[in-house]
């Protein structure tokens, strides 16, 4: 049963999405007053019957709150920014004009240069974090968890932003750390998503069925390769793993799980491409590094978009 003590803080996820909805229903199951901001199919959905969380670990239906503009964040002390990247610049000028002083704002995006992006679009200095959930949105108000579920936490200017943030997920079950080496954190998911994302997309595939397939598999770890280059180039310290076998290990682990890229192609919709293969293609040449892998992947996903609107 959800904590009925009133010290959580007031919770609000601008996105509710498929990585918003499972962490703020995370909290929300915890006990947490937690609001949705979200389409309106989804929150209407969500304000009749409750989000309903089909979880590899349970299924149980949560109460929260849900909303379809950014005035619901104006009474929250911690707002989960979890839009697209193709929507920060629109969606952190919209958020900034209904902040609360002092409420802490967490990325919880793709991507390397999100937490840049929305300070430049609205002042508000967010807190970065690396996001690793295997979700997705099954029907108006109903979220599928496939695996995993934890977060990487940053550092801001606040120095108690990151801790208080990672006490409320860690009370809610959600495993969080604080890195002191975000930057480098950040760059491995992008190795991840690099990898993986734009060839689920276009091989209709699940991250197990890559892992399983040989030309596939060359083509994954080759992406990733281009961008630990594009990381080193740029001063990146990555974290002292093999990435690149870590990335085929959580390919193999998530199964018949597949990337947020899939699915936006298989919804029509526009994918994240730009903020992920893209920026390594555009930083790479920056610095001098070939990336031609991550330029034809980028290329290729963005004829599919084209073709699947």
């Amino acid at each position: 049963m959800p904590d009925p003590s009133n010290s959580w803080p007031r919770v609000t996820v601008l996105g509710a999405g498929a990585v918003g909805c499972y962490f703020g229903g995370m909290l929300a199951r915890a006990g947490a007053s937690v609001t949705l901001i979200g389409r309106p199919e989804h929150v209407d959905a969500i304000n009749r019957d409750g989000l309903f969380m089909d979880s590899i670990h349970f299924q149980e239906r949560v109460t929260v709150a849900a909303a379809t503009g950014p005035a619901a964040a104006r009474d929250a002390e911690i707002v989960l920014f979890c839009v697209k990247t193709l929507n920060i610049d629109d969606s952190a000028r919209s958020l900034v004009a209904h902040l609360s002083p002092g409420a802490i704002v967490v990325s919880l995006q793709n991507g390397v240069d999100n937490i840049e992006r929305i300070r430049a679009a609205s002042s508000i200095s967010a807190l970065p974090s690396v996001v690793y959930v295997a979700a997705a949105m099954s029907g108006p108000g109903r979220i599928k968890h496939s695996g995993r579920g934890d977060l990487v936490l940053g550092r801001s200017l606040r120095n108690d932003a990151a801790q208080r943030v990672a006490e409320c997920f860690t009370r809610a079950g959600v495993p969080c750390r604080i890195s002191e080496n975000i930057d480098g954190d950040l760059w491995a998911k992008l190795v991840w998503n690099c990898a993986g994302n734009a060839i689920t997309a276009l091989g209709r595939a699940s991250y197990g069925q890559v892992a399983r397939n040989e030309l596939a598999l060359q083509v994954f770890l080759e992406a990733a390769s281009e961008t630990m280059s594009v990381a080193r180039a740029a001063g990146i310290t990555l974290p002292p793993v093999d990435l690149a076998n870590a990335s085929v290990k959580l390919a193999r682990d998530l199964g018949n799980a597949t990337s947020s890229t899939a699915q936006d192609i298989q919804r029509g919709k526009r994918t994240e491409i730009d903020s992920l293969n893209g920026y390594v293609v555009r930083r790479g040449a920056e610095l001098g590094i070939p990336t031609p892998v991550n330029s034809t992947l980028t290329a290729l996903v963005k004829l599919l978009e084209d073709s699947s609107r």
